[in-house]
């Protein structure tokens, strides 16, 4: 039985229709960049996020470099964010020139933590990217609280997190900034790349719509040094269709997880972690274990896609490994050497489930 980590063709039986007639849609209309299908997909993401402003962009790192640009993060500024993550958020940082601070994370959810984080402060520090990896929501009371004491602007990073929450706060409402991405393998994803900025200050908005249009609010008038980060219509209108079912996908993904912990419950391996304060979106299943390129190639043996996200943290990157190298941050790197994600998506059948954690086991 072949068993891929995600399956987008069979998410497209369900929603290609709803999906070629919205293409339709934009195609008739003729309208392609910053049209009328841009502007409801920000609309409906602000209303899901319980924000009044959303901006969208060509791509998650793009929405966090505008959101650092909005914030003025710059040259001799310090932005700190989790070694265990993307080197999206990283790259972001040096885009503006500022310096990318490493902190480590919290062992069991992978985030980072007020006390993870405050270790890595500085007088240099100015602002945050918070990840919210896997799909579940760092501590966020206690980080915007620290971020508050110390007058930091806080980034949330929500590549993997869309519909995710902490005690009913969704990601991408608890910070300055909110980023998303829409990449296809995205819990919400498009066909192609895409992103979005999620923020509450009116001020923030204005200055994210002119940075994403080569710095412009009126047409060929340029009052600072923008992007061309604009999300076309073709992906707008595919978002805004894919919206419509993002709430029974995830909650698919949710009763598929709690499957693996009934198929894999007492396996030599430790499940994700769970802080119990909201809802995960499970944009993956992320187990522990000793031996995982082992269980890995069994796996593959199998017919079974996994994948190991992130094999190398930050600081171990060939990119930043001559500056911060020396540095040590134990539960990023243990992270890096164990964890392993198994397929989760909605259309996964039982069968697919049971065939997944009945090799696991065995490997094991």
């Amino acid at each position: 039985m072949k068993v891929p980590i995600l399956d987008l063709a069979a998410e497209l039986r369900e929603v290609g229709a709803e999906v070629r007639a919205a293409l339709e849609r934009v195609l008739v209309s003729g309208h392609y960049i910053l049209g009328p299908e841009g502007a409801a997909l920000e609309k409906e993401i602000a209303a899901l996020c319980g924000v009044p402003h959303a901006v969208a962009c060509n791509s998650g790192t793009d929405a966090l470099h505008l959101a650092l640009r909005a914030a003025g993060i710059g040259p001799g500024d310090e932005v700190v964010t989790p070694a265990f993550t993307f080197i999206a958020t990283a790259e972001a940082i040096a885009y503006v020139g500022a310096k990318p601070v490493f902190a480590d994370v919290d062992a069991a959810s992978f985030n980072l933590t007020a006390a993870t984080l405050e270790r890595a402060l500085t007088p240099r520090t100015r602002a945050v990217i918070v990840v919210h990896l896997f799909g579940q929501c760092a501590e966020m009371p206690p980080i915007a609280e620290l971020c508050r004491k110390r007058a930091l602007v806080l980034i949330e990073d929500c590549a993997q997190a869309i519909g995710a929450d902490w005690q009913g706060t969704q990601a991408g409402a608890w910070g300055d900034f909110g980023c998303f991405s829409f990449y296809p393998t995205k819990n919400l994803g498009a066909y192609g790349d895409a992103g979005l900025v999620t923020t509450r200050e009116a001020r923030h908005d204005a200055m994210l719509r002119m940075l994403r249009h080569h710095g412009s609010k009126v047409t060929y008038s340029h009052e600072v040094i923008g992007l061309n980060s604009r999300l076309d219509e073709m992906q707008a209108a595919i978002l805004r269709v894919k919206l419509r079912h993002l709430a029974r996908f995830a909650a698919a993904r949710r009763a598929h997880a709690a499957r693996y912990r009934e198929l894999l419950a007492g396996a030599k391996l430790r499940l994700p972690f769970e802080h119990g304060k909201g809802t995960h979106s499970y944009h993956q299943f992320t187990v522990r274990l000793d031996g995982r390129d082992a269980a890995k190639k069994a796996l593959a043996d199998a017919g079974i896609a996994s994948g190991v996200y992130y094999p190398i943290p930050l600081h171990r990157q060939p990119v930043f490994e001559k500056e911060y190298g020396r540095l040590s941050l134990p539960a990023c790197e243990s992270a890096a050497r164990e964890v392993l994600s198994l397929p989760i998506y909605p259309q996964l059948t039982d069968e697919q489930l049971r065939h997944v954690a009945g090799v696991l086991r065995a490997c094991l």
